[in-house]
């Protein structure tokens, strides 16, 4: 049996194997409430243009809000031999209002149709991933100003460098975040402009009102170009760059929380809700939420690479090879989307170790840039000379085995006779910590400001804890 949507050029069915490649109804039924939407967009421009009657534009909407019900009771049956939502829907329309089914699809084609439908899907995708980031934020944010002051150290190349602030830290995700949610805004406002109308590609000869459409879609305006709008998927490939470089945020603090809460670093726990345990190994309690949000980036981030392989070679217009752009897309976004509430809650869970941080900030000659910093500022020595004789006190107190602050201060004067007692007021991490109060700096002031600055700004969103 062929087609009947598009048998008529064809003389038999298409084979097995050809059903099985060609169908996309398995993935693409998660479009139906945006399919059903569009198409009662595109009929009700129909009846008001007068390209229906009203009365057949009133059927057809009764019918589509009838699918519309069906399907979210679970009692619509969808069709591989439909291939697609589109057709599934379109021909349950035709079994509900009969023959007058058929005109809903006047001055529109499959490509706009799809077009439509895949854009109204990844702006409300964006929407929901915006307000994960923003809680995201909120929980980081709310760590920060419980722990302005929880003294813990910085690292560069994951060797302790200088003391910084937990709050600190937890902020500069906040940050991070901030800017992943100003890439998806800015993704949905490229996109959100409307291709129905365009039909496959050239336009159509009907008095359409493509504005009337994109308003009642809530797209700022109509797309400029049948071509471009048919074939143009730069709205899903932003939105997939912009999940990827989320994910590898995620990925970032994910990796942090797992060195954070293992044995060696004690620096946070994590409970139960997001711990699990070993089969063989009754001791162990494995951070495996965090390693499944690291271990999603690799999918986040192949799916933005397949879908532009995908597109990389194709001429105007629409291409079968299109097709392939959903699944990367509902894939991805589905786990970004489970990545952001995992880690939210964990982050709200995590637990801090301030005695552990505070000992390992004082580790390993942590203010040694506060004692060159001293060197400067009392006794106008140079950096680069201030930074040379610091490094002869580090060796001295390394081949010593103390901490700076417990040397002598005779030691400290053998490598420039100047220095006072009055420098280890610098050497201790809390005190070097305080002492950042630069913008941007680690001071637990600067800290306290900046954290009750984003939750007032993300609360006034209408994020809330």
């Amino acid at each position: 049996m062929t087609n009947t949507m598009w048998g008529g050029r064809f003389a038999s069915s298409p084979s097995e194997i050809m059903e099985e490649i060609n169908a996309s109804i398995d993935f693409d039924k998660r479009l139906w409430r945006h399919d059903i939407e569009a198409s009662k967009a595109h009929v009700a421009m129909l009846g008001a243009t007068g390209i229906v009657t009203p009365s057949d534009a009133a059927k057809i909407t009764k019918g589509l809000d009838q699918i519309l019900v069906e399907i979210e009771g679970g009692t619509f049956k969808f069709s591989r031999a439909l291939e697609d939502i589109h057709l599934n829907v379109e021909n349950r329309l035709k079994e509900i209002v009969g023959p007058v089914a058929g005109k809903l699809h006047t001055a529109r084609s499959r490509n706009d149709q799809v077009a439509t439908d895949f854009r109204l899907y990844v702006r409300d995708e964006i929407g929901v991933i915006e307000a994960g980031l923003a809680q995201l934020q909120l929980a980081l944010a709310t760590q920060a100003l419980e722990h302005a002051a929880t003294i813990m150290p910085g690292f560069t190349h994951l060797q302790t460098a200088q003391p910084v602030t937990f709050g600190h830290h937890c902020l500069a995700y906040v940050e991070m975040f901030a800017r992943d949610r100003g890439r998806f805004a800015d993704a949905a406002k490229r996109l959100n402009e409307c291709p129905l109308g365009s039909a496959a590609l050239a336009g159509t000869s009907f008095p359409i009102d493509r504005r009337h459409t994109a308003k009642a879609l809530r797209f700022d305006r109509p797309t400029a170009n049948s071509l471009d709008s048919v074939s143009d998927r730069d709205f899903a490939l932003e939105t997939l760059a912009a999940a990827s470089i989320a994910a590898m945020h995620l990925s970032r603090l994910s990796e942090e929380i797992v060195l954070w809460t293992s044995p060696q670093f004690r620096f946070a726990r994590l409970s139960d809700a997001f711990s699990t345990g070993s089969s063989i190994m009754p001791q162990k309690r494995n951070p495996d939420a965090a390693e499944l949000v690291r271990a999603k980036t690799g999918r986040i981030a192949g799916a933005f690479q397949a879908l532009l392989m995908v597109m990389k070679g194709l001429p105007l217009a629409y291409a079968k090879d299109m097709q392939e752009d959903k699944e990367p897309v509902f894939d991805a976004l589905d786990a970004l989307k489970l990545g952001l509430s995992a880690l939210t809650g964990m982050v709200s869970d995590l637990v801090v170790n301030a005695k552990a941080m505070k000992k390992a900030a004082g580790s390993e000659f942590s203010t040694a840039t506060d004692l060159a910093d001293w060197l400067v500022r009392n006794l106008a020595i140079p950096f680069r000379e201030a930074h040379h004789i610091t490094g002869a006190i580090v060796a001295l107190a390394e081949k010593k085995g103390l901490d700076l602050k417990k040397l002598p201060l005779s030691d400290l004067q053998g490598a420039e006779p100047r220095i006072t007692a009055d420098v280890f007021g610098v050497l201790d991490p809390a005190s070097s910590a305080k002492s950042r109060t630069s913008l941007g700096g680690t001071a637990p002031s600067n800290v306290r400001r900046e954290a009750k600055r984003w939750i007032k700004r993300l609360e006034k969103d209408g994020v809330s804890r």
